[in-house]
């Protein structure tokens, strides 16, 4: 479902990722652990058509990314680490707006039950985005790939900022489409979330992928050591 083949991205003589190889299938959810300047944006931003690469290529359900993104865009939602919403319209409206643009016209009450279906209260399906916490509007986002009735989904940094509860739910909400059968990649600072959710872990470090794990294969202490010592970290007596 989301295939790298010795991806490769460098500007000048800057290298930034260097020969990824990824291979994400239905069900499975990677994440890409790593220091800012590691490459997983980057990667994220391979996978979306946003930049070329140097070399290599990227596949989307088998489509080469760089040879017609637009249709690759067609498989896959994306949600950064600071989702871009109208905030003077509801959480509805953002959802039939964005649905739309994609091709999809829906029901207010298929709106509603997609917006249900992604955790968020009913309460808030009228309220203004601008009234909404970090985690609510991500929420939305979720709505937003079932609504697409995505098969890839691609997270920049989705926990960033979210406090526990709402960590954990955005993880319930992962865990759903997973078994959904959707093909995730989420780059991400949080080796405890990582751990919770993943089914695959990579560490990368200066552009290359160094470590690769199978969740159930590690435990959280075991994950958090090989990253310091990637990241040559010393680590810290708690």
């Amino acid at each position: 479902m989301i295939t790298t083949d010795n991806l490769t991205k460098s500007y000048g003589d800057t290298l930034v990722l260097d020969r990824l190889n990824l291979n994400i299938k239905a069900g499975e959810l990677y994440c890409l652990l790593g220091a800012n300047g590691a490459g997983k944006t980057t990667t994220i931003n391979l996978l979306l058509g946003f930049i070329k690469p140097t070399s290599g290529n990227a596949f989307i359900n088998g489509l080469a990314v760089s040879e017609d993104p637009k249709k690759t865009k067609k498989h896959l939602a994306y949600i950064p680490e600071n989702l871009m919403l109208y905030p003077s319209l509801s959480a509805v409206e953002n959802l039939d707006y964005f649905s739309g643009i994609g091709g999809t016209h829906l029901s207010k009450s298929q709106l509603e039950a997609f917006l249900d279906e992604a955790g968020l209260q009913k309460v808030a399906f009228h309220q203004r985005i601008s009234t909404f916490s970090k985690g609510m509007r991500q929420k939305v986002g979720i709505a937003l790939a079932l609504a697409k009735n995505a098969n890839v989904l691609l997270l920049d940094e989705p926990t960033s900022g979210l406090d526990p509860k709402a960590s954990n739910e955005f993880g319930l909400l992962l865990q759903k489409l997973r078994n959904k059968g959707v093909a995730t990649l989420m780059a991400t600072h949080d080796l405890f979330r990582a751990k919770e959710i993943a089914t695959h872990i990579g560490i990368m470090k200066s552009g290359q992928l160094r470590q690769e794990f199978l969740a159930t294969d590690i435990s959280l202490s075991d994950l958090e050591h090989a990253y310091l010592k990637t990241m040559d970290y010393k680590e810290l007596a708690l």
